[in-house]
């Protein structure tokens, strides 16, 4: 079976979606992310596409496309659509290797029944942790932390997004005895190539390696 890789986030609006068109870039991964809320504008399957400059084979299209930009939850049931959780199984992509992004954080809403951090315990898939470099981080990340290693969920390091904060990254790094994989900085201007570059001199593949 092929490397595969879930994304996952301490909080929406991070540059998740950012990280993962690099790291699938730079493992000359697959993407894939489940569940898209909110259709209006470049969808994040677009924006990855873009960025990564991934080919259309390249590209798993989402199980579930939701008109609100929302959580998945709130947004299914505004669409009059019910997530069913356990529909969530990972795709075949051949030898090539896989990056899935979930939606926000580990506690979002799929249905009343189920959150993302429960399709991640049932796929037992290694998992980087994304966190923004700011304020709030610390409590937020050790949090997330946590939840992934109550089910038991291999985690492969936390990849920080923004300016630099080294007494933060640290603190958590130490704190929560995890791998510190890496630090994207604010890209302007944001392109594939500058992201190329930028993902090249901030990480290494084999990291990434469960």
């Amino acid at each position: 079976m092929s490397q595969r890789i879930v994304v996952t986030g301490t909080d929406t609006g991070i540059g998740k979606t950012v990280f993962s068109a690099g790291l699938a870039d730079l493992l000359g991964a697959n993407y894939w992310k489940p569940i898209q809320a909110g259709l209006e504008g470049e969808t994040d399957t677009e924006l990855v596409a873009r960025l990564g400059s991934l080919s259309a084979d390249r590209i798993v299209p989402e199980l579930y496309r939701l008109r609100t930009p929302a959580s998945p939850y709130h947004s299914a049931e505004i669409d009059g659509v019910r997530i069913d959780a356990d529909s969530l199984d990972v795709p075949d992509t051949g030898e090539r290797p896989l990056v899935i992004e979930g939606a926000g954080g580990l506690m979002v809403p799929l249905s009343l029944g189920a959150v993302y951090a429960d399709v991640f315990e049932r796929w037992r898939l290694p998992v980087v942790l994304c966190a923004r470099t700011a304020l709030g981080t610390i409590n937020h990340s050790l949090l997330s932390i946590e939840a992934l290693r109550k089910r038991q969920i291999e985690l492969l390091g936390i990849a920080f997004i923004g300016e630099r904060n080294s007494e933060t990254e640290s603190a958590i790094c130490e704190i929560g005895r995890v791998r510190w994989l890496g630090r994207l900085p604010w890209l302007s201007p944001l392109t594939a190539d500058t992201l190329q570059a930028a993902f090249k001199a901030s990480f290494r593949g084999d990291d990434f390696k469960p």
